[in-house]
């Protein structure tokens, strides 16, 4: 689910052929555009902003940004979380189109339960924008707006070999993956992106998986719940590693990361190489204290800014930007999207990589 070039995206198809990166959603042919937009609306229109649960910092500080970038922009914000649950976010979808909403923009929780509600925002003649999270198996979205998902699982991927190569020279290592929750479209997608790099050492025996739990739906996490994680860990430790030291753990993000690593320093094991995602400040915290190894970052400021930059082209009867229209099939059709550069951050980046944060740059002092 990303852009390539021909040489670079014939090799990381072949990497991950098996893995069944389609079902997924990515698709490499297929054309897309857009019906959306072309008129324009008033600048003072209300815009709908439906966010999942608060279950990371990301999502929390997108709700601020939305709503003052919005507002600042002219724009009447309704921002929404749907803390209880898919029906609670579908609730609020359908309130957005009755109040008119121009655009809704959708972080959702369940990517494939909400075609009824888009349907109605279409029949509306709303604009719908997928934000973070790729809206699944309707043809009623217009653009997709996310980090490049793919590559953050590329990244993390090779982040969990260089940290076990630096802490020792030669493998093989022993090494246990966690994914995020089945619910949530991203979640198989960081999955793939780290197995292209992953597979590969495990098959050639530099990775031994000693649970054998290999599979995305044996390393799930429903609901990317940190006690759900830490409960996993702390079986899979009981189970497989009374002999055996643990050298890595793939962690799709920072609140797992920590669960993982209690869970560790609960069995009084040495802290393995453990990977994250989104720069949470306590993860931050902890890899400037040498235990959580890597994080991904992703400037939350930057993704809701071309959200909202989306929007003010649409009002403005303009076509917003997009990088990649023939990536992200959704399963009914190809959605144009913009991607944003992931960057991976290790204690021995972070001060660059965090200089222009206000709140992480005091961090890596």
């Amino acid at each position: 689910m990303r852009k390539f070039g021909k040489a670079g995206k014939a090799a990381a198809i072949a990497a991950i052929a098996a893995l069944a990166l389609t079902a997924c959603g990515r698709s490499d042919s297929g054309s897309s555009g857009s019906s959306s937009g072309a008129a324009g609306f008033a600048q003072n229109s209300e815009i709908g902003v439906a966010l999942p649960q608060k279950t990371s910092e990301n999502w929390v500080l997108a709700e601020g940004l939305f709503n003052d970038g919005l507002k600042g922009a002219g724009f009447t914000a309704d921002v929404q979380f749907a803390n209880g649950g898919v029906s609670e976010q579908q609730n609020q979808i359908s309130a957005m189109v009755t109040k008119g909403a121009k655009v809704i923009i959708v972080g959702a929780i369940d990517g494939s339960q909400l075609g009824t509600q888009l349907a109605q925002a279409k029949q509306a003649g709303a604009t719908v924008i997928a934000y973070d999270r790729l809206l699944l198996n309707t043809p009623n979205v217009d653009y997709y707006v996310a980090y490049d998902n793919f590559k953050v699982g590329v990244l993390q991927g090779q982040a969990l070999l260089d940290g076990m190569k630096a802490k020792k020279a030669t493998g093989p290592y022993n090494v246990e993956l966690f994914a995020g929750s089945p619910d949530d479209a991203n979640a198989k997608v960081f999955f793939n992106g780290a197995m292209s790099v992953l597979q590969p050492k495990i098959d050639d025996g530099t990775l031994n998986v000693v649970s054998g739990q290999k599979s995305f739906d044996q390393a799930v996490t429903q609901g990317w719940k940190a006690e759900n994680a830490q409960k996993r860990m702390d079986t899979l430790l009981a189970s497989s590693y009374n002999a055996k030291t643990l050298d890595g753990v793939l962690s799709p993000n920072d609140t797992l990361a920590r669960a993982i690593i209690t869970s560790v320093k609960s069995a009084g094991k040495p802290i393995p190489v453990v990977t994250g995602q989104d720069s949470e400040v306590e993860s931050v915290k902890s890899i400037m204290a040498g235990e959580q190894y890597s994080t991904i970052n992703k400037d939350t400021r930057n993704l809701v800014n071309k959200a909202i930059d989306m929007v003010k082209k649409l009002q403005a009867g303009q076509t917003p930007d997009v990088n990649d229209d023939k990536s992200y099939n959704n399963g009914t059709k190809v959605v144009p999207a913009f991607l944003l550069p992931p960057v991976i951050v290790t204690k021995a980046n972070a001060k660059d990589a965090y200089a222009n944060d206000p709140t992480l740059s005091k961090l890596t002092q």
